[in-house]
This record gives structure tokens, C-alpha cells and sequence, in this order.
């Protein structure tokens, strides 16, 4: 795993070309501590920060194919290399290295972008033509690996400078960048819980959407979809057993292509179905003990340790666990903030960067989860409650009264007292409100109070509405398949993908890999689902898959959604940052927050119980308060901790200079701005 960032400048002068590129790979350091190194062509730069996970000595970055005609940054890892290089060396194509960064530089020059489709992994990279001139920059299908980039670098809006990164931070150290935060980008991640596929909450720097890569050209950018998000597939016509057994093969076949690692691979064990599985899996292939680490609480509503012992001790993996208090939340909340780098509606996020860097700390590099399960098998109440409210008018009020009480058994208040209320909701909302956007108008609503947050809301969904309605296909979809699509588009890479995991991963030089985002198994997972149930129970053909290797209890208990505390950590802890809320002068400097809805907001929620903060108002208190710290961190620039941003080394092993110089060249920089606040 790696960082690439790099430029395409006709205002930078050649000579601080070198500079610049070295201070834009240490601010994503954390990203890639083992090596750095980087290119230089006619005001062309690119570099990489490199994890070392496969062949360890010889996959420095920048790489060329033979001729030197090509050059590659790579971000990720290809997991289907091995096959790849078998089928290239076949064709003529001669390797140098063991690397997966070879074989994509080698199918590049062999198939051009042609390449894409066959590739199985997670991934941003860049390549340069250096005989056509071009930068060529791709991404992976869903969006597990990050890659930003800016037309206005010089900041003179005449698009002298084209700029890219894995993190948007890499942008501070180009000469004349400043960051901006959108209002309109914000009211529409307010709205819909995250940053729409092609956008950031910043002025000018988009981000390159999953499935899609872009040719860079004598100023002018050209973007083109490789792979569309395919969700209606041909039905499975096989049985039911049938069906059970090609769910568990393509899950393991997936799992055994991301243990493929040169050094030893972990599993996230949250104690729910999905990372059960990952991990039995994973026992069951790997060769050596299996260890496993997950987080605790002390409040037993987030809490899900027993349930993580219970088949850590099952499977008898080596498990370590870290236990997460309100404090720690409150203590690294901005250091979170400033890696994830958008406003979060919920903290989950904080105690997943550090058990991250427990993870590091056990020497470990390489991590397996369950991200992308729900959403390819249906997992979350969403699709329940979709297929619910589609068939509201054809079932009676028996059937509806019952199907509410089914949809969370876990939660006080869908318990029979509020059965008349939520009816009355459901039957509101059983008609479509928002084109394209029937199946998430229900969870719209707590987006559509924290969009109040903004002077000039508009309508924050208009670019989602938009977005779903060029969508090819999009319309013939049946209203789940359409709630996967928006799930996959949004909240995964938006949040569970990022946010959440990627960028809590990479803060500490940890790897991520996601079985179940294997393009086999998200086909296999749409081509079953609702074949052989009614969608009233999560993930049937799943569980059946595994019955017999994962405990009973683990089959049987409800989906627990990952959850952190919320408000109430920040009105406990009083952490000096809380000044940006409290402190009218600090609101009214955040671009676009309507401060008059703000201090009513923070007023309430400080003078309420927590128990008596709704999930709308926690949500909105949680957006503000990133906002306003990614506002201080990136925009003002005022740097946390005592001595700021921290020094760091930044080891450059490979320096490719056509201007004159070629060769590898050990140097070490102590460059400002790789550490980030601490």
C-alpha cells in the first residue's frame, strides 16, 4: 500500500519542481513510511510513499516498463497479479520484479486502458506517457482507494496546474494552494451523509469517481467510466444448496487472493456476521495462527466483546482487543478529522484510527474486513424497510403492524407502544417524494435537518437526484436494487470505505482489504439475492453458507450496527476545540454555517440530557464540529499540539530526473508536515 501525489505545473519553475514534490509526499507520509521516491519530466512531477507489503526489495516506485516509455505511481494492490503476469509473459511481456506494480505498469503498455477491466483490487494510480505527453490516472471500481485532484493549483483559476493525491492535505505544500470549504458541497454531504462520488467538501478539487480514470492532455482533462456499478445481473437458476455453495466458494476464493501478502495478514474481527466470516476464512487458508483485534466500550450499548470472544475463541485466533472511553474519542477526534479529511455525521471513526495504530503497534500491516457485505447481500434493515414501504398498499394493517415490529426488535422504539406512530410514518412515506431516491427519504430526513446547518442550503439533494437520473439503466431498477446502488455510491466509498476505514487504516501505515469487494462476489451476492427468501431475514444464503464453522450465536443474533458515543463524549470531556462551537467569533468564521442555527444547535444539545439528544440532532452536532475543526486545520491553517505539525524523515530512495539525472540515490529529508496533528 502506498500515497502517490503529483502535479502537472506551467507556472512552477523547474527548479523548485523537486522540492515541492518531496513536501507533497511527506504530508502523506503516514500513507507509505518504508521508501519514498519520485519523477521529474517537463514540468511533469509524480511520487509515491510506499508500504512494502509485496516483494519487499525490488518494488520501488516510480517504476518504468523496459523502454522508459511508461512510468507508474501505484497506490493498492492487485490481488489477481499472479494470474495476470502468467497471461502477460505468455504475450511476450518480460518482468524484472515479483511486484503487482509491474504487472499493471506491463498490462498498461500491453492493452493501454483496456487493462481496467481485468484487474481485481484496490487501487489509484498514475501513469505517464513520457512520449505522448499524457498522465493517465485511474481508480478502482468501489472506490476503495482515495485519488483527488485540482485544476486550479496556482490558484489563479486559468488551470496553469493540475494536481493530484491520495490525501487532499498533499495540496497544502504546492506554492499559492489554498483550501476553501463549499457550501453547496456541504449542504449536499450534510444531506446524504457523505461527499457525492466526483466531490470533496472543498472549492476546486474533485475526486476521481470508483470505476473511472482520466487522461491528462495539454490542459485539458478528459474523464471516462471503465466500469459501471452493475447491480441487475442474470438471475442464479441453480437450488438453493446450489446457491449456498457458490456464495461460500467465491468468498473464499476471495479471501485466499487477499491473503496473498509478503508479510503476515490480520483480520478486524467486530464479532457480527461479516468479519466471522472473514476470519474463519481466513484460518481456514492461512498457514500460520490468525490474529485478530477489534475495539470495546465501557458502554454496554456499543459494546460488542462478548460476541468477538466468542468466536475469536471458536475459530482460536490470537485476539487482542483495545477498549475505547469517551476520553479517548474527544482526545484523537482531531487527528481523525484531519486524515479523514471531510465532515463525519458520526465519532465511529476515531476509535477505528486507533485501533489502527494497535495494529501497527503489533507489527502488523495487513487487514482483512467485512466492508461491502451488507451491501451486496442486503444486510442492513434499509432493504427490509424498503421492501416494506413498496409493498405498504398491498398488505394489511396486520401484515404492515407486523412487518414494523420486525424491522428492529432491537430498538426501544420500534416496540409496540410506538407501532400506531410508525405506522402513521411508513404510510407517509409509501410514496415516492424525491425521484430516484424512494428508498433512503426515510434516512433523508436527518440529512435534511443537519443541511439547515448552511446559510444557503438550496436543495442539497438536487446533484444526487441528478446524478441518478443520467444513470443509465438506474430507472429500470427495482427500489432495492436502487437502494444498493445509492449505497454503494455513497455511504460505502463515502464513509465505511474511507472515513471510516482506508484513511483510519493508512493514518497509521496499515493496509485494508475487503473480501466481500470482490467483483465475483458482489455478482454472485446480486444474483441470489431474494431467489430463495422474501428479504425478511438478513443475509439467509450467508449464513447458511457457514453454518456448522461459526458458532450458533453468531448465526442467530441480529445485526449490531457499529456504533460509537456520540455529542455526549464532547459535553463530558469539554475538549479545548469545542471553543470553535462555543465561541460565536470561531462559528462565524466557518464559510457558509448559518451561525444563528448553529449556536441554537449547540445550545441544546449542551443543556440536554444526553438521552435526550435525538439521532438528527447528534448527527448535525457531529457534522458541525468536524466541519469546524477541518475549517481550523485546513483552511486557517492553525496547526494542533504544541509544536504543530511534527517533523518526519522522508526517505526518497528513487529519483527519476529526465532532466538530467537517472538513477537510484539515497537522500533523507526532515521535512515539515508529515505528522499531522497530534
Amino acid at each position: 500500500m502506498c500515497g502517490i501525489a503529483g502535479f502537472v505545473s506551467l507556472s512552477l519553475d523547474a527548479g523548485a519542481t523537486p522540492e515541492v514534490m518531496t513536501s507533497m509526499l511527506s504530508l502523506i507520509r503516514h500513507r507509505g513510511p518504508d521508501e519514498a521516491g519520485y519523477y521529474v519530466d517537463d514540468g511533469v512531477a509524480m511520487g509515491t510513499v510506499r508500504l512494502s507489503v509485496i516483494d519487499l526489495s525490488a518494488g520501488a516506485q516510480p517504476m518504468a516498463d523496459p523502454s522508459e516509455r511508461y512510468w507508474i505511481c501505484f497506490n493498492g494492490e492487485l490481488y489477481n497479479h499472479i494470474e495476470l503476469r502468467q497471461e502477460l509473459r505468455g504475450l511476450g511481456r518480460r518482468f524484472r520484479t515479483r511486484s503487482d506494480t509491474e504487472v499493471v505498469l506491463q498490462a498498461w503498455a500491453q492493452w493501454g486502458a483496456g487493462c481496467l477491466p481485468r484487474f481485481n483490487g484496490a487501487f489509484a494510480f498514475a501513469i505517464r506517457d513520457a512520449v505522448s505527453g499524457d498522465l493517465f490516472l485511474a481508480r478502482d471500481r468501489y472506490g476503495k482507494r482515495p485519488l483527488f485532484y485540482s485544476d486550479r493549483g496556482s490558484g489563479t483559476g486559468r488551470g496553469e496546474d493540475f494536481l493530484f493525491a491520495s490525501e487532499m492535505k498533499a495540496f497544502q505544500a504546492f506554492p499559492g494552494f489554498r483550501f476553501e470549504l463549499d457550501p453547496g458541497e456541504l449542504a449536499s454531504a450534510f444531506a446524504v451523509w457523505t461527499p457525492l462520488p466526483d466531490r470533496t467538501p472543498f472549492r476546486h478539487i474533485r475526486q476521481l469517481p470508483m470505476g473511472s480514470c482520466m487522461t491528462v492532455r495539454g490542459g485539458r482533462t478528459d474523464l471516462t467510466t471503465y466500469a459501471e456499478l452493475e447491480m441487475d445481473v442474470e438471475p442464479f437458476t441453480g437450488s438453493a444448496r446450489e446457491a449456498v455453495a457458490l456464495v461460500r466458494d467465491t468468498l473464499r476464493e476471495s479471501v485466499g487472493l487477499r491473503l496473498r501478502s509478503d508479510v503476515e495478514v490480520g483480520v478486524y474481527l467486530s464479532g457480527g456476521l461479516d468479519s466471522s466470516i472473514v476470519t474463519a476464512l481466513a484460518t481456514e487458508l492461512s498457514s500460520h495462527e490468525v490474529r485478530t483485534f477489534s475495539v470495546e466500550f465501557d458502554e454496554a450499548a456499543f459494546d460488542e466483546s462478548g460476541s468477538q470472544h466468542v468466536v475469536a475463541s471458536h475459530l482460536g485466533t490470537l485476539h487482542s482487543s483495545i477498549a475505547v472511553r469517551g476520553a479517548d474519542i474527544a482526545a484523537n477526534f482531531p487527528s481523525a478529522v484531519y486524515h479523514a479529511e471531510v465532515p463525519a455525521f458520526r465519532t465511529a471513526f476515531v476509535p477505528m484510527y486507533l485501533l489502527s495504530r494497535h495494529v501497527r503497534d503489533a507489527g502488523i500491516k495487513v487487514i482483512l474486513s467485512g466492508e461491502g457485505a451488507d451491501e451486496a447481500f442486503l444486510g442492513y434493515s434499509l432493504f427490509r424497510e424498503t421492501l416494506l414501504r413498496a409493498a405498504w398498499h398491498d398488505l394489511s394493517d396486520d401484515e404492515r403492524t407486523a412487518r414494523i415490529g420486525g424491522l428492529h426488535p432491537e430498538l426501544s422504539h420500534f416496540g409496540p407502544a410506538n407501532r400506531a406512530r410508525l405506522k402513521g410514518l411508513f404510510e407517509q412515506f409509501s410514496v415516492e417524494r424525491l425521484p430516484g431516491l424512494f428508498s433512503h427519504e426515510l434516512r433523508f430526513q436527518n440529512g435534511r435537518f443537519a443541511a439547515r446547518l448552511l446559510k444557503d442550503q438550496g436543495d442539497p439533494f438536487a446533484d444526487l437526484v441528478a446524478l441518478t437520473a443520467s444513470t443509465p439503466g438506474y430507472a429500470a431498477l427495482s427500489p432495492v436494487q436502487k437502494a444498493q446502488w445509492l449505497e454503494f455510491k455513497t455511504l460505502l466509498p463515502g464513509y465505511l470505505l474511507s472515513t471510516q476505514g482506508e484513511r483510519m487504516s493508512l493514518a497509521h501505515g496499515i493496509e485494508n482489504r475487503c473480501p466481500f469487494l470482490d467483483p465475483a462476489v458482489v455478482r454472485a451476492a446480486a444474483s441470489v439475492n431474494l431467489r430463495f427468501d422474501d428479504g425478511s431475514e438478513e443475509k439467509v444464503l450467508l449464513k447458511e453458507a457457514f453454518r456448522g464453522e461459526l458458532p450458533e450465536s453468531s448465526l442467530a443474533r441480529r445485526k449490531q450496527p457499529y456504533r460509537a458515543p456520540g455529542a455526549a463524549v464532547f459535553k463530558e470531556q469539554r475538549p479545548d476545540y469545542l471553543d470553535l462551537l462555543l465561541s460565536d467569533t470561531e462559528l462565524k468564521k466557518i464559510d457558509g454555517i448559518d451561525p444563528v442555527f448553529a449556536r441554537k444547535l449547540v445550545a441544546k444539545i449542551m443543556a440536554t440530557p444526553s438521552e435526550g439528544i435525538s439521532t438528527k440532532e447528534d448527527q448535525a452536532f457531529v457534522y458541525l464540529l468536524s466541519t469546524a475543526v477541518l475549517h481550523q486545520q485546513f483552511v486557517d491553517g492553525r496547526d494542533w499540539g504544541k509544536d504543530g505539525h511534527l517533523e518526519a524523515e522522508l526517505k526518497v530512495g528513487t529519483i527519476v530526473d529526465r532532466r538530467g539525472y537517472r538513477g537510484p540515490r539515497p537522500a533523507r529529508h526532515a521535512l515539515r508536515g508529515a505528522g499531522g496533528p497530534r
